[in-house]
């Protein structure tokens, strides 16, 4: 998760790598979710903005802007505060989140189209080579591919 200590790493500015060989790949992208897609990973991984060919997820996926227990403190910060004791607090965030992971799921967030389908785990590969079937061949490239070091 991005924070102060994750900085001092420098990791976001080396995951922009991945982001730029995604943005500049020339062979087709096929994403496959299958647990957590939050924030940054789940964009640079192959989300939906990077068009992949298809965007697929199992069941077990979740789905969210950033990691759901961090977004019920920021999204019921007032709720959280108005608890009285500590006990009362954590149960109270243990509820909203446990919500939120419901309204987050693979099949809800396939309802509001972010994904493709959901698909049974083990159909995956079928999925994958029926997909790479369909999708046209590129044409040949006769020109030197340049990529932007993201540093």
């Amino acid at each position: 998760m991005v924070g102060p200590e994750v900085e001092k790493t420098g990791l976001m500015r080396h995951s922009a790598r991945v982001l730029s060989a995604l943005a500049n790949a020339t062979v087709p992208v096929l994403t496959v979710v299958l647990r957590k897609a939050y924030g940054l990973g789940y964009y640079i991984m192959g989300s939906r903005p990077l068009d992949p060919a298809i965007l697929v997820a199992w069941p077990t996926a979740e789905f969210g802007g950033m990691g759901l227990e961090g977004a019920v403190n920021i999204i019921y910060a007032r709720e959280l505060d108005a608890a009285v004791t500590p006990e009362e607090r954590a149960e109270l965030h243990a509820r909203l989140t446990a919500e939120l992971k419901c309204s987050n799921t693979a099949i809800e967030s396939a309802a509001k189209f972010l994904y493709d389908d959901v698909i049974d785990p083990a159909d995956t590969r079928d999925v994958l080579i029926r997909t790479l079937a369909t999708l046209p061949k590129p044409a040949p490239r006769s020109t030197r591919k340049r990529v932007i070091e993201p540093f």
